[in-house]
């Protein structure tokens, strides 16, 4: 595993919201999962990057891609309040095996056979009605299967919203504490880890090599047709990787860049942040998409950015999607 040192910018002005009676820095629970406390803090949420500026550093994108962006701004100051424990790491294949085991609990995509998307190399997305990458949906795919080799200790995808949210409340009764699904804003806070670059390796997306499991060369060599778009090096992993294979930020969390995209908690809404509250933001009060964020291994490198906004229908189940719990500090 590579473990490269990334700069502990800004953490001075964020431990300076740690309380004294300081929490344990690292927690397991009974699933084997591990949580890292994120300290109380500020930060400023959003991306202000201008449109030329953006359109320099990716060349090869359509420069539409950036005029898109409306939903990143404006950039607007946060506090998180309370300090939070988050996932170390994206939920493993192996952490969700045991919670279906001892929960009884039926993922979605099996509960409405309707299955879920998986990657086939002789699909053809245009043939299919909807055009998508994967194809799905489709019984034989699930959280078990995404149509590529994953071991236990890789991140579990084709989740919903709904199985993340059931996940956390079946370990809240069996533990007595309280766990959910990140607020958009604590995952921003906690990807950022007091920087202010579109990534936490910094503002060049060829920096993500050493951090992160996007789309490069390896996953290019299955789609041909948007080479173009790849990373300019090879990070091992053509599909999903062992969690933690990267290095962490600075708050020692892994993979908030690529791998899978991680549920949160908040609905979206392209206008939220022109009125979001400055105290602990807890995303509109409905809306129809659920938010998700961080990018995955065959995310563009563009998308994987700390401030990029996605979102899906709570149903979704898909090869990208996963998932990262917060188990509260208090």
């Amino acid at each position: 595993m590579r473990r490269l040192t990334i700069s502990l910018i800004c953490l001075l002005t964020l431990s300076a919201h740690t309380p004294a009676h300081a929490a344990e820095p690292v927690i397991q629970n009974a699933l084997g999962m591990k949580f890292v406390l994120v300290p109380a803090g500020e930060f400023m949420m959003g991306n202000d990057a201008s449109v030329d500026t953006l359109a320099k550093t990716y060349p090869q994108y359509e420069r539409k891609r950036f005029e898109e962006l409306s939903d990143e701004a404006p950039v607007h100051k946060v506090a998180i309040t309370h300090a939070f424990y988050l996932g170390q790491y994206e939920v493993t294949v192996a952490q969700f095996r045991r919670f279906l085991a001892a929960s009884a609990y039926q993922p979605e995509s099996e509960a409405d056979g309707t299955g879920g998307y998986g990657y086939n190399a002789d699909y053809d997305p245009a043939k299919s009605v909807r055009g998508d990458a994967f194809e799905g949906r489709d019984r034989k795919y699930s959280w078990r299967n995404p149509g590529f080799k994953q071991g236990e200790d890789h991140p579990v995808v084709n989740v919903t919203w709904n199985d993340a949210v059931a996940m956390c409340a079946w370990l809240s009764k069996v533990e007595g504490k309280k766990y959910r699904l990140p607020t958009e804003a604590e995952w921003e806070y906690a990807a950022r880890a007091g920087t202010r670059t579109q990534f936490y390796t910094g503002d060049d997306p060829q920096s993500l090599l050493s951090a992160a499991n996007v789309f490069d060369a390896d996953a290019a060599k299955n789609w041909a047709k948007w080479q173009s778009y790849a990373l300019a090096g090879s990070d091992g992993f053509a599909f999903t990787s062992p969690a933690g294979s990267f290095a962490p930020n600075a708050f020692g969390l892994y993979d908030m860049h690529g791998n899978a995209w991680e549920w949160t908690a908040d609905w979206h809404d392209d206008r939220y942040y022109a009125n979001s509250p400055v105290a602990d933001p807890q995303g509109p009060t409905s809306g129809d998409v659920r938010v998700r964020r961080g990018g995955s291994w065959h995310t563009w490198s563009f998308y994987a950015r700390s401030s990029y906004r996605n979102w899906n229908a709570p149903s979704t189940r898909y090869t990208l999607v996963g998932m990262r719990l917060v188990r509260e500090a208090d």
